[in-house]
């Protein structure tokens, strides 16, 4: 096996060190309004605060008293239910099991995650995973190492070669949309072409009540081309291959290699702070850890 091109589990168990210094979790605020995220674990059923009712909701815990004095439904949460969710969204496009520098892309993204996933449990989140798949169901939410090392196990599998099945960036969002519940944290590793194909409107309702971090897995290549003719090759996923001489030293096709690939991100990194979104470029050169000062950041105004 060729270091770079086909994540281990071993590596991402050993990206648990990148974790370590990250600052203890925030303390939540009991009360009616709190929105703060509390460490508590376990699975007690103990009261702990209420907030305003959210769709998805369990109706059973509806506190009813609230709800007739504010006007407004508002559900009980209980302590096991005040660990906060970490959610890694896994794009599976073809475009990213590829690489020029350290790593191929696919590499970079489960190494990525798995310092997304050993962050979070060290803030005491549970954490879960899931690609846009119809036919896979997400990795469901735990707690500890145990909760860790099942999602590192997804992105080893679904990073080491394309999945036959892939339904697109979209409806995996669409899929997280469903498990997030106010306060959780959504990492999506993302090819930025996949990005630039999803419209504008879909971020709002998900940065609405949680924080997101969209990280645009890069290659050098990719951003700063050489001026030179090149040989590729195409095809994949049922379409057979063949070679492609490319010259970059083109006007016409420096410029659509510019429109393929850097203004994609470039798009991304302007527009997406705007809509409640943390964004970094994330290339295969760079340490795997080095987008880590995005948690807990303050959102763009």
């Amino acid at each position: 096996m060729v270091d770079g091109v086909v994540p281990t589990l071993a590596e991402l168990v050993a990206l648990r060190g990148a974790a370590q210094g990250r600052r203890p979790p925030r303390r939540g605020r009991h009360g009616t309004s709190g929105h703060a995220l509390s460490p508590l674990r376990g699975r007690g059923m103990e009261y702990a605060e209420s907030r305003e009712y959210a769709q998805g909701d369990d109706a059973r815990h509806i506190d009813w008293r609230l709800t007739a004095r504010s006007g407004k439904p508002h559900t009980k949460l209980f302590q096991a239910e005040r660990e906060r969710l970490t959610l890694v969204v896994a794009d599976t496009a073809l475009a990213l099991y590829f690489g020029t520098r350290t790593r191929f892309k696919s590499v970079q993204a489960a190494r990525a995650g798995a310092v997304a996933v050993w962050a979070s449990v060290r803030d005491g989140d549970r954490v879960a995973a899931l690609r846009g798949s119809l036919k896979e169901a997400p990795v469901p939410p735990a707690a500890g190492p145990r909760g860790a090392l099942r999602v590192l196990d997804a992105l080893t599998r679904w990073y080491a070669a394309a999945p036959e099945e892939d339904a697109g960036l979209g409806v995996a969002l669409d899929h997280a949309r469903r498990l997030l519940r106010p306060g959780s944290r959504l990492v999506v590793l993302a090819d930025p072409a996949s990005i630039a194909a999803l419209p504008a409107e879909r971020w709002p309702a998900l940065t609405m009540h949680n924080e997101v971090i969209v990280l645009l897995i890069t290659d050098p290549l990719e951003q700063r081309p050489p001026q030179a003719s090149l040989p590729f090759v195409s095809g994949g996923r049922g379409v057979e291959s063949h070679r492609v001489q490319l010259d970059l030293a083109v006007s016409g096709q420096h410029q659509r290699w510019r429109q393929e690939f850097v203004a994609p991100v470039e798009a991304a990194l302007a527009q997406l702070p705007a809509r409640g979104v943390r964004v970094q470029m994330l290339s295969t050169d760079a340490p795997s850890e080095s987008w880590l000062p995005l948690l807990g950041r303050a959102r763009a105004a």
